[in-house]
């Protein structure tokens, strides 16, 4: 409750009329690009291969340098 209370815009605000108004922040009307699209199959395509990196690896490198 106490999350809920800080994103009130006022202290009237039910937290109900909070989680509406969050759940709808969250909702992006505006489609993808095809660009966007693109970008998400070929990153799709490269997990299906293989080529990605765990968090752990990419940590261990970037203190290697």
């Amino acid at each position: 409750m106490e999350r809920l209370d800080k994103q009130k815009i006022h202290a009237q605000e039910s937290c109900t009329d909070v989680t509406d108004r969050l759940a709808d922040m969250a909702v992006d009307d505006e489609p993808l690009s095809d660009e966007s699209i693109k970008a998400i199959e070929s990153s799709r395509e490269d997990i299906r291969m293989g080529r990605i990196y765990t968090l752990e690896q990419v940590m261990a490198e970037l203190k290697e340098e």
